[in-house]
This record gives structure tokens, sequence and C-alpha cells, in this order.
């Protein structure tokens, strides 16, 4: 199936029924990066929406301006993962090109070499970008799960297993560049950074998430 993008169209400016079928084509873009920030951007506006229900209401007058400030961060949360979508296959094509460059010579063959290098840093530092995005908007639900409506409180569960599942996926495409570095110095580093932060942020989406469920037994 071919790709429907457009090469002058952004992937998140897409019909959702034109993304999907352009994630599932055999182009290069867009991949499982771009789908994580996605979905970290759907799980954002999920914790977003209660966040807009809560407003103005009586019953929420104590911490109105509490939601307000939270709307505010996820707001921008939401507009960080969405850009940080494009910027994924900003950074994959470079190196899916550099897959197929000449290695006949020594010459050619340290070319390829430098220039994929770079390419995986750059794969890299895109979904690490994703998992800190995630890791806060992860935070903010816990936030809207306490002060939100009750009576949305099913779509913050909605929205931080989304934010859960796409830190996991983006920690997946930290990983699969690292291995691939030649320095190694640099993938434990960055290896580092992606466990830290699923490490600091799973338990706390997954107590939201249980937290919310204990709600509906």
């Amino acid at each position: 199936m071919a790709s429907p993008l457009k090469e002058d169209m952004r992937f998140t400016g897409l019909a959702c029924e034109a993304f999907v079928e352009a994630l599932a084509s055999k182009a290069p873009v867009p991949g499982g990066g771009g789908a994580a920030a996605l979905v970290g951007a759907i799980g954002m506006a999920l914790g977003n929406m209660v966040g807009s229900l809560t407003l103005g209401k009586e019953k929420y007058a104590a911490v109105q301006a509490d939601i307000v400030e939270m709307k505010s961060r996820a707001d921008g949360l939401q507009r960080h993962l969405l850009d940080l979508a494009e910027k994924d296959a900003e950074a994959f094509e470079p190196l899916s090109r550099a897959w197929g460059m000449r290695r006949g010579t020594e010459e050619e063959k340290a070319e390829r070499q430098r220039v994929m290098e770079a390419c995986l840093r750059e794969c890299c530092d895109v979904p690490l970008a994703i998992m800190q995005a995630c890791c806060e908007a992860i935070d903010l639900h816990a936030d809207f799960a306490r002060k939100g409506s009750s009576l949305a409180a099913s779509d913050v569960g909605c929205g931080v297993a989304c934010c859960k599942a796409a830190l996991q996926a983006a920690s997946l495409n930290v990983f699969v560049n690292t291995k691939l570095m030649a320095d190694r110095s640099y993938a434990h580093t960055a290896n580092a950074r992606a466990k830290a932060m699923l490490d600091g942020s799973l338990e706390t989406a997954d107590k939201v998430f249980a937290d919310i469920a204990a709600r509906f037994e």
C-alpha cells in the first residue's frame, strides 16, 4: 500500500484514516516513534478534557485556579508531542537513506559509519524527548485524578493508560537505536536516561489507573 502522505503535509495534519494508512504502508515514516508521540498527545488530551469539564463547576470552586494552570500545561504537552511526531519522521528519513550508502572502499565505509552515527543519535534523542513529555503527562494525570471532575474519572484512566503505552513504545525506539551505535558511552547514557524514566513513571501510571479503576468496583 502506498503512503497517502504528501511531501508538503505534516503527518499530524492528516485525517485519522490517512495517518493510519500511512502507518500501515511500507513507507519509512511514520513509524513507531511518531505513533508513540501521537498516542501520548491523545492521552494528554483526555486528561485535558477532564480539566475542561471541571472548569466553572461550583463543586470544584476551590481548585479552579489549579485546573486552569493544569490545562495550560496540558495544552503545551499536547502541542509538544504532536511536534515530536513530526520530528521523529524528520530524524528517521536520513537514517533510512544512510543504510543505502556505498561501502565498497574503506573511505566509503568510514563515511557511512560517520553519517549513520549522527543519524542514530538524532533518532535516539527524539524518542527520549517523547518519553520525557509522557512522564510529565503521567504526572499531570495524577493531578487531574485528584482534582478533576469525578464524573470524568474514567477519562483520566484512559488518558494515563495511553501515556503509559506511549512511554513504553518510545523507549523501544531509544533502545533499537542505541544498540546500533558505535559510541557505546553515548549509548549507555541514553539507555540509562530511558530506564530511569520508565522506573520513575510506570509505577505512577499504574497507581493512577488502579485508583481510578477502584472507583468503579
